[in-house]
């Protein structure tokens, strides 16, 4: 979205906290500013995100900058105040996710997030679902406004490859809380109906929270001796080259408990390829379930395989579905059309000329 709107005409700097060293680099015509993490011995918390206030204020009044957004994520602005109005962006905070994953999470968090949530001049969510949860949660009184994240289809466009018959491709970070560990049950029963296929992961393997091991482990201890020699794992992918592997896989798998509007589902649907996902809270304001592909709920592991080998078996329902999915993206979740919303947005927050 910065690269979209510099490219319209607009100025944008983004400020990237907590870094090993200061300094200032454009990117595609964005200023892109590093701010160093201090270390203060004592009462880090607060001198922190005071420094970080500081430099971004200095910033506001050098170059004019005229809304300043931030992420709702462990409350990064909370006690900063700038002389312009600050917008947070629901991505999903960390009381959002530690409830979607029944995780125990840390008091200042929480306090944290809280208050930057009650010191912003506006609040909009990727999907009404995080708000709504947010609002919930935080018993915010205000109203929260949905603007959903939007995809480059010019970027993420059918690719013309020959598709790997009976693939199936995951790719995400390696981890409970994407469904991961539901993938494992459900592959087995795909390879027991459908022994001509094949399981790619792509992603980083992360320690399981409740296991304290790896994730990666405790998926391949799931699978039967059969869907283990059909699993490859790869741990990691330069983003311009994830859309080689979606354009080859013939399905797309992600049974994620825990989003706020995921990009790897738009992108995708933007590639035309069916997609079988998970049915919780956002999904249904992503996705037309039995048109663009199926949702489902990833502990019902006997359904969730059925569609997949659904899709493996039917190469006509297979393509209908893409075809369905990128005109899907395009009409709602393309850049043209979420830049208009966000550039409204900021406009309504810019004092009124007469």
């Amino acid at each position: 979205m910065a690269s979209v709107l510099v490219h319209t005409g607009h100025s944008i700097t983004v400020f990237v906290v907590f870094q090993n060293e200061e300094k200032i680099f454009y990117d595609d015509g964005i200023k892109v500013i590093s701010i160093s993490r201090k270390g203060y011995r004592f009462f880090g918390w607060y001198l922190e995100r005071k420094y970080i206030q500081k430099k971004i204020q200095q910033e506001i009044q050098t170059s004019k900058i005229e809304v300043v957004e931030a992420p709702d994520w462990t409350g990064i602005t909370a006690l900063m105040s700038f002389s312009i109005p600050l917008i947070i962006r629901l991505h999903g905070s960390d009381t959002y996710f530690c409830n979607l994953e029944g995780q125990h999470q840390k008091r200042k968090n929480y306090f944290f997030e809280k208050i930057a949530l009650k010191q912003a001049d506006r609040i909009v969510s990727v999907s009404t679902f995080t708000g709504n949860l947010t609002k919930e949660l935080f018993h915010l009184k205000c109203d929260i406004k949905t603007i959903y994240n939007g995809i480059n289809t010019e970027i993420f466009k059918p690719i013309d490859t020959k598709i790997k018959t009976g693939q199936v491709l995951y790719f995400g970070t390696i981890i409970r809380k994407k469904g991961v560990l539901e993938l494992a049950s459900i592959f087995n029963k795909v390879v027991e109906v459908y022994e001509d296929t094949s399981l790619l992961l792509i992603g980083k393997d992360v320690k399981d929270a409740f296991e304290n091991k790896s994730t990666l482990d405790l998926f391949f201890e799931l699978l039967t001796e059969k869907a283990k020699s059909k699993v490859t794992h790869i741990q990691e992918v330069p983003y311009k080259d994830i859309k080689n592997h979606i354009a080859k896989a013939q399905v797309v798998v992600l049974p994620s408990f825990a989003e706020a509007f995921p990009m790897t589902w738009l992108e995708t649907l933007a590639m035309e390829k069916a997609l079988v996902a998970s049915n919780i809270g956002w999904a249904t304001e992503l996705m037309e379930d039995g048109k663009t592909g199926y949702l489902v709920n990833p502990r019902n592991h006997e359904l969730f395989s059925n569609k997949i080998v659904s899709l493996l078996m039917d190469e006509e329902k297979n393509k209908r579905f893409g075809n369905n999915g990128r005109a899907h993206v395009i009409s709602n979740f393309s850049t043209s059309v979420v830049l208009k919303k966000n550039i409204d947005l900021y406009k309504s927050l810019l004092p009124k000329n007469d």
